[in-house]
């Protein structure tokens, strides 16, 4: 399958609801394409409870049924005006990645446990291979049992090489080896795995920031990007997560992952409201080629792929 195919497929049941109750919101005429019923306080209630049920979150959710409201239909369905502004949303948080001027481009991913985050990492590395990038995994999560071995399996998949050292190393340090190990052996990029970790946790932040000067002293403006792990399926408490880590970890960006295990698909709407940060990513299954780059359109026409 193509690209958009995968992404449709991962957003089948968050398209789903949001079809099932559109339906509930509006009749149809005579030809499928159009909507008979007018844009009263009524339907925009309605509208405001399926965003809210597809975890577009209430900002965002108000936001859309504003811009509806104001809006004259010459000849747009409701479902196009709804498109239409949730992709405004998407597009004015997407940012392009930074890009060094001489490689290695170093990349942090953290996150809570739990979000897929290791997992995550060997996917980005097979995605990024496939672009014909050339890149190289750091396992700097030396602390949880067995996360190198996991990591290590993930890299095996991927055909990409991983820098590793035993468990209860200064992570730190295996972060300083990638960097020079990226650099001698002309890697584009160097993705490191870090420790599952909460912001409460301030020995596990300062290891991050520890982190981070290391990796800022070995490649100027490193880290180029800090992307946050979520899990969709924990819906607006991932948002809680993302704000918490970006006080904290300098977070630049978001890997969304789960959407195909959700019917909280509105959650990237959410992000890109709220918290002003692009999504980068999207994980839509657990294969090694389900990982995939995030794109404003794309999404939004996946989101409403039933004719409601």
């Amino acid at each position: 399958m193509g690209l958009f195919d995968r992404l449709k497929q991962g957003l089948t049941r968050t398209a789903q609801q949001i079809a099932e109750r559109f339906d509930e919101l509006v009749r149809t005429s005579d030809t499928p394409e159009q909507r008979t019923r007018t844009i009263d306080p009524d339907t925009l209630d309605g509208l405001e409870e399926v965003l809210l049920m597809a975890d577009v979150g209430v900002a965002a959710s108000q936001q859309i049924v504003d811009a509806v409201a104001a809006r004259p239909r010459q000849g747009e369905s409701l479902r196009q005006l709804v498109r239409e502004e949730i992709l405004r949303i998407l597009t004015a948080a997407a940012t392009p990645p930074v890009q060094p001027a001489t490689p290695p481009r170093v990349v942090l991913i953290v996150g809570v446990n739990g979000t897929g985050k290791t997992t995550t990492v060997g996917k980005l590395a097979n995605q990024l291979k496939r672009e014909g990038q050339a890149p190289l995994i750091c396992a700097a999560d030396t602390f949880r049992a067995a996360a190198v071995d996991q990591l290590q399996v993930w890299a095996d998949r991927a055909g990409v090489d991983i820098v590793r050292a035993n468990e209860g190393s200064d992570p730190a340090a295996v972060v300083f080896d990638a960097i020079t190990a990226g650099r001698s052996r002309g890697r584009d990029v160097v993705l490191v795995d870090t420790a599952g970790r909460l912001h409460t946790r301030s020995n596990l932040m300062q290891e991050l920031e520890k982190i981070r000067r290391i990796a800022s002293r070995e490649v100027p403006g490193a880290p180029h990007e800090t992307l946050l792990v979520l899990d969709a399926t924990v819906g607006q408490n991932a948002l809680v997560q993302a704000r918490e880590f970006m006080g904290v970890a300098g977070v630049t960006g978001i890997v969304l992952t789960k959407l195909d295990g959700t019917a909280k698909g509105g959650m990237a709407v959410a992000i890109a409201h709220d918290l002003k940060l692009p999504i980068r990513y999207v994980g839509v299954g657990e294969g090694i080629d389900d990982l995939l780059p995030f794109d404003p359109a794309g999404y939004a026409d996946a989101l409403f792929q039933e004719k409601w």
